[in-house]
Parts: C-alpha cells; sequence; structure tokens
C-alpha cells in the first residue's frame, strides 16, 4: 500500500472511526444513564416507560434503525440527517439500551441499608441517587460498560454502509484501488484492535480510580475484583 493511500484514505479513516466512537459512547452513557436511573424510579408509570423504551431498542437492528433514520425519517418528518449522525444516533440510542440495564442492576446492587441511611438523614431521592447510590454503582458498572465499548467501537463499521469514510470504508476503497485484500484487511483488523486496547486500558484506569475513591483497592491481574473493603 502507498504511503498516499495511508494518508489520503485510511488515516482520514481512522480518525472518523474515532469520532463516530466518541460521539456514539457521548450519548449511550448519557441515554443508559437516564434511562436505567428511571427503571429505578418509584413511578409505575415511569418504569414502564423507560422499559419499553430498553425493549425497542435492544430488540432492533442498530443497522436497519440507521438506515430507518437516514432514509425514512426524511419522508416522514422533513428532518434529514447527514449520514454521520444519523450514524451516531443509531448506535448511541442502541447502546444506550444496553447500557440502561447495567446501570439499572449496578444500582439495585446498592446494599438497601444505603438506601435506609440516606432516607435516615433525610435525603431527598435525588441526594440519595447523588450522594450515595451512583458513588457505589458506578464502579461496578464500569467493567460492563467497558464491554459496551469495545462492542461500540466495532459496530462503527456498520456506518461504511450510508458511505461514511470509516476505516473499514477506507479499507474497502484501497482494496478496490490495489486489488490487494490480505494487506489492508489486516491492516485493519490491526488498527480495530489498537483501538480497543486504549479503550480499554483507559477504562481500566477509570475503574481503579472510581473504586479507590470509595476505598476498594483492586487486586492486580484480577479486573473487576477488590482487594480491600469498603
Amino acid at each position: 500500500m502507498t504511503a498516499g493511500l495511508w494518508t489520503q484514505w485510511v488515516l482520514p479513516g481512522v480518525w472518523i472511526t474515532v469520532q463516530l466512537t466518541l460521539y456514539s459512547a457521548a450519548l449511550a452513557t448519557s441515554v443508559a444513564f437516564a434511562v436505567g436511573i428511571a427503571r429505578t424510579h418509584r413511578s409505575r408509570t415511569v418504569r414502564f416507560l423507560a422499559g419499553f423504551y430498553t425493549e425497542v431498542f435492544r430488540g432492533t437492528s442498530a443497522l436497519v434503525l440507521m438506515f430507518w433514520l437516514f432514509f425514512v425519517m426524511p419522508g416522514l418528518f422533513g428532518w434529514a440527517l447527514v449520514p454521520m449522525w444519523a450514524a451516531v444516533l443509531a448506535l448511541g440510542l442502541s447502546y444506550g439500551a444496553y447500557g440502561a440495564e447495567v446501570v439499572r442492576g449496578a444500582l439495585n446492587s446498592v446494599a438497601p441499608a444505603q438506601r435506609e441511611a440516606g432516607i435516615a438523614l433525610n435525603f431527598t431521592p435525588w441526594q440519595r441517587m447523588r450522594l450515595i447510590l451512583l458513588p457505589q454503582a458506578v464502579p461496578e458498572m464500569i467493567p460492563p460498560f467497558c464491554n459496551l465499548l469495545v462492542e461500540l467501537l466495532k459496530g462503527t463499521a456498520l456506518v461504511s454502509l450510508l458511505g461514511v469514510a470509516d476505516v473499514s470504508f477506507a479499507a474497502y476503497l484501497v482494496r478496490l484501488a490495489t486489488q490487494d485484500s490480505a494487506q489492508i484487511y489486516s491492516i485493519t483488523l490491526v488498527i480495530y484492535f489498537v483501538l480497543a486496547f486504549v479503550l480499554t486500558r483507559g477504562m481500566k484506569a477509570l475503574e481503579r480510580k472510581t473504586k479507590a475513591g470509595i476505598g476498594i483497592t483492586m487486586t492486580p491481574g484480577t479486573p473487576g475484583t477488590a482487594g480491600g473493603a469498603r
């Protein structure tokens, strides 16, 4: 592969993939916390609506949703999205539904005594959530969030079907130009691995920091386990 193909197609494609991952992850995280917290709300209506959202977006294909947002929504509502933002919206909404279950499960895993202590201190529901529940639940969310983030990174390859010039689309163009599939797709596999490795290392560092903030130390070599007590 020539230097021109590398600088004109592959490197810009890597940058597009990084942007897609970051934007989609930001949307998915916002959705996950909003819907996940709503799943634990005392109002049955709020819990039902949050559960309905989760079931709908977990049960639909991110690729089909991407096509629907890009091709169908303009005709129905007159709102046209550029391919990049249609992809971000589809990926963020889909992976946010999975993340919402992570948030719900982590919040429900906090000991009931912690909730009762907040009530005894006359904290409002939001104060209990912000000061007691989330600080203890967030460290437990990070390992499954890390898995979802890596899956989201790999899911960005779907955007090439909308013509978004991510790294998979760049690999396709290079293959057409050089007629050499082995080299470019081997390089693409390595690129995805490196990006996933960087994301994983960053999430593990965040996990250690959040656990240290509540008095838990992680035993080296055993991710997600605690070597100390709260």
